[in-house]
This record gives C-alpha cells, sequence and structure tokens, in this order.
C-alpha cells in the first residue's frame, strides 16, 4: 500500500512528526481506519461507524462542543486520554493499544493528540459530509488533497 503509506507520512508531518517513528503511523493507520466508515483497514475502532458514528458517540457522552469544534473552524478544543476513553470506551483504547504495543494510558494520550487534528484536516469546509467520509478510497483521495496541500 504505497499510496497509503505516503499519505500517512504526509498527515504525520503535517501534525509535527512526533510519535515514536513507525508508531506514528500506525496510529494514523488506526485512525484512518475508524473514520473511513470502518472500511478497509479493519482498525480497532472498525465498528464505530465513520466520523457520523465518532460525532454520535462525543454528543452522546455530552462532549459534542468538543467534536464540533475539531470539524468547524476556529480552535480545536483540547480532549483528555481519560475523556476520549469515556467517549470511544475502555474496550476500544485497549484494541488500539495492544495492536500500537502501547499501555492504555499512552493509547488513549496519543490518540488525544492526533484525533482532533485529523477530524479538523478532513473536514476543511467546516462541517462533516452529509454522507460520512464515504469508504477508503474516498478517505485516501481526501488526504491525498490535504498532503498536497502542505
Amino acid at each position: 500500500m504505497g499510496l497509503l503509506d505516503s499519505v500517512i507520512g504526509a498527515v504525520a508531518g503535517g501534525l509535527g512528526g512526533q510519535g515514536n517513528g513507525g508508531g506514528q503511523g500506525a496510529l494514523l493507520n488506526e485512525v484512518i481506519a475508524m473514520l473511513a466508515n470502518g472500511q478497509g483497514q479493519g482498525g480497532a475502532a472498525g465498528g464505530l461507524g465513520g466520523l457520523g458514528g465518532l460525532i454520535g458517540k462525543f454528543t452522546q457522552s455530552g462532549m459534542g462542543d468538543v467534536i464540533g469544534s475539531w470539524v468547524g473552524h476556529g480552535q480545536n478544543a483540547p480532549i483528555s486520554g481519560d475523556q476520549l476513553s469515556n467517549v470511544l470506551g475502555s474496550d476500544m483504547i485497549s484494541e488500539l493499544a495492544a495492536k500500537l504495543g502501547l499501555s492504555h494510558e499512552e493509547a488513549a494520550g496519543q490518540l488525544s493528540q492526533v484525533l482532533p487534528q485529523v477530524v479538523d484536516r478532513l473536514t476543511p469546509q467546516g462541517h462533516a459530509p452529509a454522507g460520512g467520509l464515504g469508504g477508503m478510497d474516498d478517505l485516501m483521495a481526501q488526504l491525498s488533497q490535504l498532503s498536497q496541500g502542505r
């Protein structure tokens, strides 16, 4: 998957390139799978239902304003690893941690730094697309456009 690897590298660079080398790419891979309506990658959050499902989970947890700031224009509201664990569920974070070889706390902490930025970059119009981000091909096209703009 050369294209996927290059897009992940570009997005990681746009996120500051922080992380532990391949670990950042693996985390981004899981985030992409989560936001691509669970298609293609089989990510830890594959059952989430894409961006719409993620927004729903935040709204149900009383944190709709937080994810709304990531999607909308302006400053992204911060989220802690503990808050993200509460929103997504401990099982989802634990599965992600196991895939990445991290502790639960490390995985939640890293995800709390990456997820807001990825959601922000995937919603440049300031709103979530009505039909979600689509399948993996649509998401890859959007990420390619973002990486070319940097």
